[in-house]
């Protein structure tokens, strides 16, 4: 037996009602700011959350109160009210209360096309959602006789005639939108967008504005901001003699358009009326609104009203428009824009709004987008770059001696790989759209793969990388452009303003300081300098290095290798004017400059003029088992110091032409994988040695600073040792992340999902820092460089630096700067202001 709901109760819409947004829902709270804005809105009564509760488990809520607020002509319609609009809701129900009686009155008033109109339009809606009869059973179309087989149809199939008491269509619809938000389907839905398992649903009772009549009337929405551009524009929809999205028996454009009849032209007072409206709600309510309106003959009815739907470009340009215009604060205007959000306006995207003929979907590692012909090798890559002709690298996965492909290429595809793998690293620092672990089949002998519905594509074929979302695109997709405008830079300075970390580029070459530079970085944090030697006139050099008989042919070899290094170096000074610029040392094994097959070894051996026999042999010996804990980093220049004396003294030398220029520079030399005290012990005499042999041979002073790249566990344990030889530590947490769990960042990818999935881990670390195992690490690390060492400056170089949840870690810990890809600088300044507004230090906007 239906029990009675006990103490239920409702709230009538009025500027002092009592509303709140957690028992009423957003649409309520919304609608009662639009009252005390005089604007105007339907009576509406409110249904909070616990009666809407009730009703789903089967009580009985008599509607006679809320009928007698609407008068005994009570022609009503049903919103949801949940409380963030995110997570959706039942679909708005219209017309209820429509009977054989009101269809009489509106017959008399609105004449007796539009009153059979409303009525079938309602008996179809409440037989199918309502009463759950067949769809089939109702689709007629509006005409002579239509009304009457659908009533006849509900008749047959619940042997009753339709309700013609408002009150008890009422409670039915109530009893429906109730029990559909608790349904299994909604739930999973709607937790998918972020709502929290006991989501709670209000709703609202709205008296009807018809939007049908005589003299102009129908419906629509209004806003006054482009959501894809944020530009100010007029945009929406008007249609005559319609109900919502109901058909319409005429749509105008708002504004005066060429190609037709518009609103602004039946009835400018009407449209007049609508604009004061929508600038009465960007002032009073702080926000760009999308109005919901009905006309009914010429008299405006504001139904709704949300935040206007936007782009990231568009939330960018309204925040500092609105600050502009005062209507919020410089630190709302901040606040209001998703750090992550802002990398849609660096690169290219695909325009939101055009068709989209998805390949393959996979991992968006590296976001933007671009589009291009098919290559399957680097060499390919590089042949299409000097035709002019942009092209797509698709690869199983990238290697070192791909480098020169990618900077070839227009965008990288991967079969295999995750966020961290070689090709999403590589991608994100040059700024390349990228998608990894790709559900794709390469064959690189046939060059061509297959899409996951048996899609052939081959060499040459021209197709679009969405890296933002994941997909792979048929063709050539509408872009658009970057908006690098004055709303973005404007936002930036704001946020440069108020956050209290360092924010500093990962810049391997010039280009990449030239980036770093446009986004404003606090100088560079990481150059990694063996990329600097995969250009071909630089690797036939370094291969001799690598093949030489001992330390004199090295040397010989590295003397060529100088000039460049030195020119690389200056021209890094040059380009950053003082700001500071990190240098790591030589850091990978040497294998990764050779090659693995017999076609490249043939080559090298002509190169070198040696027996391919002795070139074979010493690329097998240079092989490692496992060359991430081999002989890399400083182990080289611990056991090959040679290396780590030619970058000395190219640094120092490049150094002392840009002090000679009257360029203020200060060079910070970096020492990768260090475990050990005495490793910085020994690499700092030899460079101490080179600078004083520069000092000696130029007759010039300078200075620099070295540091140490903690990348190991025992690094970091025993920072305090270690700092008492250096000026910084840097956390290189990408090799740290995989020391520490015993994972390989590029086969990782492979079963990381599951593990995310089976709540293993809760992210993947290697994509967000680990803050309670590896960060941990870095806590110890710098408690203990800092005990030793005062002034030490800490920071992190790895990826992780451009992450707004590892930039909110390593502030909170007191790090100095935190070091990103120079396309992840804009997101880690903003992210930064961020945590700085949220999280004071006793600082404030000047």
């Amino acid at each position: 037996m239906q029990k009675p709901v006990e103490n239920a109760d409702f709230v009538t819409l009025a500027p002092s009602a009592s509303v709140d947004k957690a028992r009423h829902g957003w649409r309520a709270k919304c609608l009662q700011r639009l009252i005390r804005l005089d604007l105007p809105v339907p009576k509406t009564v409110a249904l909070p959350a616990e009666t809407v509760r009730a009703i789903a488990s089967g009580q009985v809520f008599d509607m006679t109160a809320i009928a007698e607020c609407f008068g005994p002509e009570m022609l009503v319609s049903v919103r949801p009210s949940p409380e963030n609009p995110e997570w959706g809701g039942p679909g708005t129900v219209l017309n209820v209360g429509m009977n054989d009686d009101m269809h009489a009155v509106l017959s008399n008033t609105h004449g007796s096309e539009a009153a059979d109109a409303l009525y079938l339009r309602f008996v179809q809606l409440y037989s199918i959602h309502v009463a759950r009869l067949d769809p089939d059973m109702f689709q007629q179309e509006p005409g002579s006789g239509a009304l009457e087989a659908a009533l006849d149809a509900y008749e047959e199939e619940t042997d009753e005639r339709f309700p013609q008491s408002g009150a008890r269509q009422l409670a039915e619809v109530l009893r429906s939108m109730a029990r559909a938000w608790e349904g299994t389907t909604a739930r999973l839905l709607r937790q998918a967008k972020g709502a929290p398992p006991d989501a709670v649903l209000g709703l609202l009772v709205q008296e009807m504005a018809l939007g049908i009549g005589p003299g102009l009337s129908g419906s629509g929405t209004m806003q006054f901001v482009d959501s894809v551009t944020g530009a100010p524009q007029i945009t929406g929809r008007f249609r005559g003699q319609s109900q919502g999205r109901t058909s319409a028996v005429e749509t105008l454009y708002l504004t005066r358009d060429p190609r037709g009849a518009s609103l602004e032209e039946a009835d400018s007072g009407v449209f007049d009326t609508l604009k004061d409206y929508g600038a009465r709600c960007r002032v009073k309510l702080r926000e760009e609104m999308q109005i919901e309106f009905t006309i009914e003959s010429g008299k405006v009815h504001v139904i709704d009203a949300v935040r206007v739907p936007r782009s990231s470009r568009a939330a960018v340009r309204i925040a500092v428009a609105l600050a502009n215009d005062d209507v919020i604060s410089r630190e709302d205007a901040l606040l209001r824009v998703e750090p992550r959000a802002i990398t849609e306006l660096l690169h290219y995207q695909v325009d939101p709004r055009a068709p989209r003929d998805v390949l393959a979907r996979g991992i968006a590692a590296s976001p933007g987008a671009a589009t291009g012909k098919i290559v399957f090798s680097a060499a390919a890559a590089q042949a299409s770059a000097a035709r002019d002709e942009p092209c797509i690298l698709v690869r199983r996965e990238t290697s070192p001696e791909d480098i020169r492909g990618m900077h070839a290429a227009v965008a990288v595809l991967t079969e295999r790989g995750g966020m961290t793998s070689h090709a999403a690293v590589i991608a994100r620092g040059l700024g390349l759209p990228c998608i990894v672990g790709a559900e794709i089949e390469i064959n690189s002998r046939e060059r061509q793969f297959r899409g996951p519905k048996g899609r052939l594509f081959r060499e040459g074929d021209t197709i679009t990388l969405d890296g933002t979302n994941g997909e792979v695109l048929v063709g050539a997709a509408e872009m658009l452009a970057p908006a690098l405008d004055d709303g973005f830079r404007t936002l930036l300075s704001w946020a440069d303003l108020v956050r209290d970390i360092g924010i500093r580029a990962n810049a391997d070459t010039p280009e990449d300081a030239r980036t770093a530079l446009m986004f404003e970085a606090d100088g560079i944090g990481l150059c990694r300098t063996e990329h600097m030697f995969f250009d071909e006139d630089r690797l036939t050099v370094m291969r001799e290095m690598i093949f030489a008989d001992g330390p004199e042919d090295r040397r010989a070899a590295l003397e060529r290798l100088l000039p460049m290094q030195r020119a690389d170096f200056g021209a890094l000074f040059e380009l950053m004017k003082g700001e500071p610029v990190c240098i790591r040392l030589f850091d990978p094994p040497l294998h990764e400059f050779l090659p693995h097959d017999r076609e490249g070894m043939r080559e090298l051996a002509e190169a070198l003029d040696r027996p391919l026999s002795e070139v074979t042999r010493r690329v097998e010996a240079l092989s490692e088992f496992n060359p991430m804990l081999g002989m890399r980093g400083v182990r080289l220049g611990v056991t090959v110091p040679e290396i780590y004396d030619m970058q000395a003294r190219a640094i120092f030398e490049a150094t002392v032409e840009a002090l000679r220029r009257g360029a203020e520079v200060v060079p910070e030399i970096m020492i990768p994988l260090v475990s050990a005290s005495r490793e910085v012990e020994i690499v700092k005499t030899r460079i101490d040695a080179v600078a004083a042999a520069v000092r000696t041979e130029t007759k010039a002073d300078f200075t620099y600073r070295l540091g140490v790249m903690v990348e190991t566990p025992r690094a970091a344990l025993r920072a305090g040792e270690i700092a008492e030889h250096a000026a910084f530590l840097s956390f290189g947490t990408n090799d740290l992340t995989q020391m520490t769990y015993g994972l390989s960042r590029d086969d990782a990818g492979r079963f990381m999902s599951t593990y995310v999935n089976q709540q293993v881990y809760a992210e993947d670390p290697f994509h967000i820092l680990d803050v309670e195992g590896v960060g941990e690490l870095l806590l110890i690390g710098a408690a203990r460089g800092r005990s030793a060492r005062p002034d030490v400056t800490i920071s992190v170089c790895g990826e992780h630096g451009g992450n707004p949840e590892s930039i909110a870690f390593c502030r909170a810990a007191g790090f100095d700067y935190v070091s990103c890809s120079p396309f992840r600088v804009p997101v880690a300044r903003l992210a930064a202001a961020h945590f700085a507004l949220l999280a004071p230090r006793g600082r404030s906007f000047p």
